[in-house]
């Protein structure tokens, strides 16, 4: 030990804490008062040697004490020592629970390296091992109902952000779906696209600065327009045919959220929505599926129930009944606003059968009127990831208009779209895919006009035979609930 404080006096040494809750002492004996409790990853200065403790100084903190040699690793910061600590970041990035720690070696790395030796790997740990850190702390959030979270667990947890915070990584939080959502802010993988990296460093940073669940909730619409059309570029940096399979399909979905979210905004803003609706629904279908793993089926299903949600921007052109005198017309309310009008040819727009505004996206192209004309069906969407439909139905006392929600829950993610009339009835067809209570529902149903109340459903189309026989086959070849 001797030897090794000489060495910290002709060389940078620092000690770095390798195990929760070590405790730094006001003197070299167990038995002496606690000044502070340490966590793994924090760096002190080596300033002498006690029997087994190490005299050092906690600039974090600014506290001197003793801490006891076992439970810190001593490490190098010159040229020499770079490679060692590289070895040992390579290790820790993939140890879930040490990301703390491995952050700071890389940060002595940093200090020790050449800049030449200062390449994307290095970013890339940090990024994977901040995010990895990030989800941890957001994952504690989701205990509820009987199972307590580990107090531990959470004190560990946020002593890790402190101690990553410290070398300058930092970390965002919010509210989201009544928890606290924890996001890494992606300095280092923005670093990682700025480098020579290779294309699977590339696939990794772009899946964790485009997380869709990293969004401030109450971003403004047009920044979250930019933001959007930023996460499609960082998407199109990376060549996935030099990538794995998984990594492809993880691309494609994300595209696939994307590119849906922009379809949206820009029907929103009344601009051509068609190319960013195709995009999405082409990145849908090239997903791999027999090459998903658990975790990847879950995004698949959440990147289905996204590009679904939007999927009337692929589609070009109104499929309008020909036979019917019934029209939707809509024009400009409010600031912002869209007024949907039912005429025929006894009532024009401002005799119209029934009116109703919204600041939704109303698609057009998405009406579908019954064989007596009676009835009408329109996709209407009030937010990028929920759709809901619309339902016109005549009375006797006249028109009236519906709202048919994907799921009876807050709006977060979900859609209902029409699937079929029944013939000499009441009755229709849907098709519901939403994220309940956390978990992912889809659902086929048969809808009665009067109640708006499911009927019967199931969870496959050929399992209800009223659906697999008068299911619309325009709807069967447009939708992608059937993926």
């Amino acid at each position: 030990m001797l030897s090794t404080i000489a060495a910290a006096a002709t060389s940078s040494l620092i000690a770095i804490v390798a195990q929760d809750q070590a405790t730094l002492r006001a003197a070299p004996r167990d038995s002496a008062q606690q000044q502070v409790v340490l966590w793994q990853g924090d760096a002190l200065e080596i300033r002498g040697e006690r029997m087994d403790y190490l005299q050092v100084y906690d600039h974090r903190r600014e506290r001197a004490g003793y801490i006891k040699a076992s439970q810190v690793r001593l490490v190098r910061t010159d040229a020499d020592a770079a490679p060692e600590s590289l070895s040992v970041i390579r290790f820790l990035r993939e140890a879930p629970g040490s990301e703390a720690l491995g952050i700071s070696y890389a940060a002595a790395f940093l200090k020790a390296a050449p800049a030449t030796q200062i390449n994307a790997e290095v970013f890339d740990a940090i990024g994977s091992m901040a995010d990895r850190l990030a989800r941890r702390s957001t994952n504690l959030s989701l205990q509820t109902g009987t199972i307590k979270p580990n107090k531990q667990m959470e004190l560990s947890v946020a002593a890790h952000l402190e101690v990553a915070s410290y070398y300058g990584v930092q970390f965002k939080s919010f509210e989201r779906e009544g928890r606290i959502q924890v996001c890494y802010d992606g300095e280092a993988f923005r670093r990682v696209l700025a480098m020579n990296a290779n294309e699977e460093q590339k696939a990794r940073a772009a899946l964790a600065l485009t997380r869709a669940e990293c969004i401030n909730p109450t971003t403004r619409p047009l920044e979250k327009f930019a933001i959007d059309n930023w996460r499609a570029e960082v998407l199109d940096r990376v060549d996935i045919n030099k990538l794995s399979e998984q990594q492809k399909n993880r691309i494609k979905m994300r595209k696939a959220s994307v590119w849906s979210a922009i379809a949206y905004q820009r029907a929103r803003k009344n601009e051509d929505v068609q190319a960013a609706g195709n995009r999405a629904v082409l990145a849908l279908a090239a997903v791999n599926k027999e090459e998903l793993s658990d975790d990847d089926k879950l995004s698949y299903t959440e990147a289905g129930i996204r590009a679904g949600t939007s999927r009337w921007a692929a589609e070009s052109s109104p499929n309008l009944n020909s036979k019917s005198k019934l029209k939707i017309v809509t024009t400009e309310g409010e600031l912002g606003e869209t007024c949907v009008h039912l005429i025929d040819d006894k009532h024009d727009i401002k005799n119209a059968l029934v009116k109703r505004c919204t600041y939704s996206v109303v698609w057009g192209n998405s009406v579908r009127i019954n064989a007596q004309s009676n009835a009408i069906t329109m996709a209407v969407q009030p937010m990028e990831s929920w759709r809901e439909l619309w339902l016109f139905r005549q009375s006797n006392n006249g028109w009236s208009i519906d709202v048919i929600p994907p799921a009876n829950v807050d709006p977060q993610l979900g859609y209902i779209e029409f699937a079929g009339w029944i013939p000499a009835s009441n009755k229709f067809l849907v098709a519901r895919e939403a994220k309940v209570d956390g978990q992912y529902k889809r659902r086929f149903e048969v809808i009665n006009m009067d109640s708006l109340q499911a009927e019967n459903g199931a969870d496959q189309p050929s399992s209800l035979s009223v659906f697999y026989k008068w299911q619309d086959p325009i709807w069967k070849s447009q939708t992608l609930s059937l993926r």
